[in-house]
């Protein structure tokens, strides 16, 4: 059973950057074909896709964030992490991290189709503020 776990400070403050950093057990993040995502929910609205990291170390963007995202993995320890920078408090929201099977799953990108991951995360929430 893998399971992947959210951690990291719970208040930032405008301009400050967020990171965030998902252990993943039960399952290695560089076992093909998967790939490991970064998906947020603000208040009272939709699913974000912010951006991931496949098996094989390579990253990927949403187009609108990708200037202030970055993606990057240990794994020695089995983690990948989300760095955010100048945020803003419409950065606040619920963060996820999740995994989907690049042999099954084709919407797993910006026009994301959540029932196309198959772990998810229990969410750690962020608010900015200052």
């Amino acid at each position: 059973q893998v399971q992947l776990q959210e951690s990291g400070p719970g208040l930032v403050k405008p301009s400050q950057m967020l990171s965030l950093t998902c252990t993943v057990s039960g399952g290695s993040i560089r076992t093909s074909y998967y790939v490991w995502s970064w998906i947020r929910q603000p208040p009272g609205k939709g699913l974000e896709w912010l951006g991931a990291i496949n098996y094989d170390g390579m990253t990927f963007y949403s187009r609108s964030l990708k200037s202030r995202t970055s993606i990057s993995r240990d794994t020695s320890k089995n983690q990948f992490s989300l760095q955010l920078s100048s945020v803003t408090p419409e950065d606040t929201a619920m963060y996820y991290c999740a995994r989907a099977d690049l042999q099954k799953a084709t919407n797993w990108g910006t026009d994301l189709n959540p029932d196309e991951y198959d772990y998810w995360g229990q969410g750690t929430q962020v608010t900015v503020s200052s």
